[in-house]
């Protein structure tokens, strides 16, 4: 009979009593160990720095083994594409693609119009970078390609350094084009260079410090926007060009200003049929050349105008892709290469900005349909950019009588995702009030400034805000819960109480120089001794005695003059015995100075995750001054990497030795109470813990 057969109800009735006399052996069961400090615990783990490997030397070595795995590693489609699973996941990219490819192509055209480009050029980028990302892209299931957030920071761009001279009716539409396209494109190639380089140093932790409350909010007021850029197509308006801060505060003025001017409009059809484009001068998408175009070298002499802007959008394309990348590798359980995504993206826009695409990032919203319509792997990305290049090589003269405002009605619509995160605010009241001023802040000064300035303002009140809050973490003085070794804040633990003559503090925040002082601060306010005061008292006290002294010394030198040399002997041998039987009169109690009601401090430093030298100074100073109060410090519970630090800071010395630094709080309490400094008038016994 195997296991499975015997189990059943009257064998687990049978196992009851046994659980039941396991739990009761529990009861009695207690562990016994010798207190443990930094010294002793060193010892018994035989602890010592890990060696140091030079990484330099390891990125030289060159083998076939070292090669071949670099070249699984930045071609992944040499890992998946062997192992594709042809009968399970054929089918549904192959359906997932065309469906991706029936939004990308009027999303391709529209996102055009955003970047102030020919929407042909919205085709080419919707070919090329896709099937780049197809080769070197980690994601299964995001939709690489023209994106509205990307295209309307390329917008700016371009209408900033070719802008549209409204005042000259005679303008030439085709000359103003072809230096837009140069600066898109050669914008796409800075971004590039900017995600391969980032990507080959792996630097793709820097998404990190763009935080999701960040990105939405960005995307949010991106989606504003966007929707606001495309009123001038919906309603047929020639509008002045705006740039800068408040640019989105005057186009919506000028669009209020002059929207009776406003036209009504069809769809293709009715525009073809009715010749819209000259009886009511309806702006149409007109000429897309059939056949793919050679690629061109970008401008270099426009490189130091576009450095701050193609790094900017390189960022923000680069965290829209890897959120959303990794929030479906989550779902389907595989993995996603931050810097490897860094890499795939970089070349994208590269090679697409030297065919004359701009750039690109991810789409949220062909994203999500290439997931819910089966698409398996990047196949689908494949097929939606082979059936773009059928549009770019034969079909795309189908499209040259579509009305702009169709165009800038499917923008809108596909805005709809965006300018949901709006209900952010509400969540975020409810679960972090924190997050909802990042977005908040986000949002208003991407209105207000633009996409780049925006975002520059709200990473840098990110950082602020985080500076903030480890400027004020928790502070706490910690008691410990009956009958066990743990310890936890006497304000919100009830049962939790103070060791008597022992206070044990806790900060929820590592120490280091923007927060050492509160710190400080805290820490003798929870105490409940004014400990400058006292010391300043002290030491008051003290120079009176010198001072005292210093008179009496005087007044028995000029009695020594007068008395006889064997008077002289006597006094100083009397007066030698008086001085060692003298007490000590530098105790606060001899001073008649009040007393702390605690002999020993213990500092949990659990949350220490680094040190510099502004919180050397500070452990320093609090080893000092409540030594000066007859208080003895301790420290408990210090990670390796922190005590390697303190070494390296040349903290431990004579006064301060590694004996004074214990495993745990509890160790450290026990010591304490073995070695206690007597409280006169509050004496304290040592308690067995």
């Amino acid at each position: 009979m195997g296991l499975a057969d015997a189990s059943g109800p009257r064998d687990m009735q049978a196992l009851l009593p046994a659980t039941r006399a396991m739990e009761l052996r529990k009861q009695d069961y207690h562990m016994e160990r010798p207190l443990l400090n930094q010294e002793h615990l060193e010892e018994l783990g035989h602890w010592g720095s890990a060696p140091r490997t030079r990484q330099w030397r390891t990125w030289l070595q060159c083998s076939r083994a070292r090669a071949h795995a670099l070249l699984l590693q930045r071609l992944p489609i040499l890992v998946w594409l062997p192992r594709y699973p042809v009968r399970d996941w054929l089918l549904g990219d192959l359906l997932s693609g065309l469906s991706v490819a029936i939004m990308q192509l009027p999303q391709g055209l529209a996102y055009a119009l955003l970047a102030g480009l020919p929407p042909v050029f919205g085709l080419y980028s919707s070919f090329y970078p896709v099937f780049i990302y197809f080769l070197f892209g980690t994601s299964r299931h995001i939709s690489v390609g023209t994106f509205a957030v990307m295209s309307v920071m390329v917008g700016s761009v371009t209408e900033s350094l070719a802008p549209q001279a409204l005042n000259d009716s005679t303008i030439n539409e085709t000359a103003r084009d072809a230096a837009r396209v140069q600066v898109a494109s050669t914008l796409s190639v800075l971004v590039g260079l900017f995600q391969v380089g980032l990507g080959l140093v792996h630097f793709g932790f820097v998404v990190t410090y763009l935080s999701e409350p960040l990105v939405r909010g960005y995307t949010t007021a991106a989606a504003v926007q966007v929707f606001v850029s495309q009123l001038k197509y919906v309603f047929e308006l020639h509008l002045s060009s705006h740039s800068g801060p408040l640019s989105l505060i005057y186009t919506v003025l000028e669009v209020c200003w002059k929207l009776p001017d406003s036209k009504l409009i069809g769809a293709t059809s009715i525009s073809y049929g009715m010749d819209l484009k000259h009886r009511f001068k309806v702006s149409v998408v007109g000429n897309i050349p059939t056949g793919l175009v050679s690629p061109v070298a970008p401008n270099a002499q426009l490189f130091s105008k576009l450095m701050g802007s193609a790094f900017t959008i390189a960022l923000v394309g680069f965290a829209i892709a890897i959120s959303l990348g990794k929030i479906f590798a989550l779902r389907h359980s595989y993995r996603v290469d931050s810097n490897q995504e860094l890499v795939a993206l970089g070349l994208s826009n590269l090679i697409g900005g030297i065919f004359r695409c701009f750039p690109v990032s991810c789409s949220m919203s062909r994203s999500l349909v290439q997931e819910s319509t089966g698409g398996n792997s990047q196949v689908a990305g494949a097929v939606s950019s082979f059936f773009i290049l059928l549009i770019i090589v034969k079909l795309g003269e189908l499209f040259h009588d579509l009305p702009k405002a169709v165009l800038a009605a499917i923008v809108i619509v596909n805005l709809k995702g965006m300018l949901r995160q709006l209900s952010d605010i509400c969540s975020l009241w409810k679960a972090n009030r924190a997050d909802l001023l990042i977005w908040l802040v986000t949002f208003i000064a991407t209105i207000l400034l633009n996409l780049d300035l925006g975002l520059v303002a709200a990473v840098i009140f990110s950082l602020l805000l985080v500076v903030v809050r480890t400027q004020r973490p928790h502070y706490s003085i910690l008691g410990q819960v009956p009958d066990t070794d743990i310890y936890r804040d006497v304000a919100e633990y009830s049962e939790a109480k103070e060791v008597p003559g022992v206070k044990v503090f806790r900060s929820s925040a590592t120490v280091y120089f923007a927060n050492a002082e509160f710190y400080s601060d805290a820490l003798k306010q929870r105490c409940g001794v004014d400990v400058d005061l006292l010391i300043s008292q002290k030491k008051k006290l003290l120079k009176k005695q010198e001072q005292l002294k210093l008179k009496q010394l005087q007044k028995e030198k000029k009695l020594q003059k007068q008395v006889s040399p064997g008077d002289k002997m006597e006094d100083a041998t009397a007066s030698g015995q008086e001085d060692s039987k003298a007490p000590d009169v530098s105790t606060l109690k001899a001073l008649g100075l009040p007393q702390p009601d605690f002999h020993s401090l213990i500092l949990d430093l659990s949350a220490l995750s680094f040190v510099d030298t502004v919180c050397l100074k500070s452990l320093k100073n609090i080893f000092r001054d409540f030594r000066e109060i007859e208080v003895e410090v301790y420290m408990a519970a210090c990670h390796s990497p922190v005590v390697s630090q303190l070494e390296a800071g040349h903290f431990f010395d004579a006064s301060v030795t590694k004996k004074h630094l214990f495993a745990s709080v509890h160790d450290a309490v026990t010591f304490a109470l073995q070695h206690p400094r007597p409280v006169p008038d509050s004496p304290v016994s040592v308690t067995r813990l």
